[in-house]
């Protein structure tokens, strides 16, 4: 049987990290993507929040699942974030929904901005 597939926002993340039983079902039977600059906000939110011993097991442990992207998705994730100015979106929330659709996987995440959009696979 294929895994599914989602892209984790940092928003996943954060939430799997805090033991959100609404994440549970993604914790194993799952093939995760995300990217450095994802890794790069929950790193820092941890840092802020825990400490850095605590950001630097996470990111280590999600490293493996980054993906790299090139100048065409940087230029659809700033067009993307245009068009949807009013849901003030992040640059980072903005390159992992564009790659997300690009790859035709879900965009994991509990970010309100995200709610009613579609390839949204959306978790409180």
């Amino acid at each position: 049987m294929a895994l599914k597939t989602f892209f984790f926002d940092t928003y996943a993340f954060y939430e799997i990290i805090g033991g959100n039983i609404n994440y549970k079902p993604y914790l194993s039977d799952v093939a995760i993507l995300t990217t450095k600059l994802n890794l790069m906000e929950l790193y820092y939110g941890l840092l802020l929040n825990y400490n850095k011993a605590t950001a630097d097991k996470y990111y280590d442990k999600f490293s493996e699942y980054c993906i790299d992207f090139d100048d065409d998705v940087v230029k659809q994730a700033t067009l993307f974030r245009l068009l949807n100015k009013e849901r003030n979106l992040s640059y980072v929330d903005s390159i992992g929904y564009v790659l997300s659709k690009s790859r035709n996987i879900k965009f994991l995440t509990g970010d309100k901005e995200f709610k009613d959009m579609e390839n949204v696979e959306y978790v409180k």
